[in-house]
């Protein structure tokens, strides 16, 4: 392992443009459950379908609501973990470096990121299902999504649903990241969920170094340059404390 470790500081320290994809693996070193894993008690007897869609949203907005309400009341007391903290590091040594992250908790930016794409949206901020008009201090604990200020449509959580697409410039600019950098750090993803599972076969075939940072493997390893095999939290402080000695 140290051996790896200072194999992917020697990447880092050759980089000028750096793209750090995060999963759900690292939100998951904070206490935050996937979304699958987060149906329990009364939620496990209902499909993604019948939470997180357009349709199910416009057939049941109460229940669509509930169910991200309670999502976001778990997420007051849960802080970022060493991992987040690590790559807030990570920035203050390659300051071109970009964090695309599929996770929808805000974490990177609560823990000091300053360059954070998020694919797949922000659970903690609402928009208005009809206009896209975000909306401020919305409570936690309402029965019923609240109308919007502005246009009078329903408000749901800024997220992008199964049914829908991610936003074009998100996506665009997350495409144009993946093909320009020099290396791409890919925390605690499965590489399964598209789009986002192509960043990596974008930056490899663009001739990126790939440094894979999880538990297990994954589709991803099978193209990674290096597999580091473990907790983000423990191995990516390993990588900042190294690249910090060259």
């Amino acid at each position: 392992m140290d051996e790896n470790i200072r194999a992917a500081a020697d990447m880092l320290s050759r980089a000028r443009k750096v793209v750090a994809l995060t999963g759900a693996g690292i939100s998951k070193e904070s206490g935050i459950p996937t979304f699958r894993d987060a149906q329990t008690g009364l939620w496990a007897n209902y499909n993604p379908e019948e939470l997180a869609t357009p349709s199910a949203f416009r057939r049941n907005p109460g229940l669509v609501w509930r169910w991200y309400d309670m999502r976001r009341q778990a997420l007051v007391n849960v802080e970022p973990n060493p991992g987040h903290h690590a790559l807030v590091a990570l920035e203050k040594q390659l300051p071109d470096l970009m964090i695309v992250t599929q996770n929808v908790d805000g974490l990177h930016a609560q823990a000091g990121s300053r360059n954070v794409l998020e694919l797949h949206g922000n659970i903690t901020r609402t928009k208005c299902f009809d206009r896209d008009h975000l909306a401020d201090h919305v409570s936690l604990g309402l029965d019923q999504p609240p109308s919007c200020t502005v246009c009078g449509s329903l408000l749901r959580p800024d997220v992008v649903w199964f049914e829908e697409a991610l936003p074009e410039k998100e996506l665009s600019i997350a495409f144009e990241a993946s093909q320009s950098c020099d290396v791409m750090l890919v925390i605690g993803t499965s590489g399964l969920v598209q789009p986002a599972a192509s960043l990596p076969l974008r930056a490899k075939r663009a001739g990126a170094k790939l440094i894979e940072v999880n538990p297990t493997e994954t589709p991803i390893s099978q193209i990674a340059d290096l597999h580091l095999s473990g907790p983000s939290g423990a191995i990516l402080p390993l990588i900042v404390s190294a690249l910090a000695t060259r």
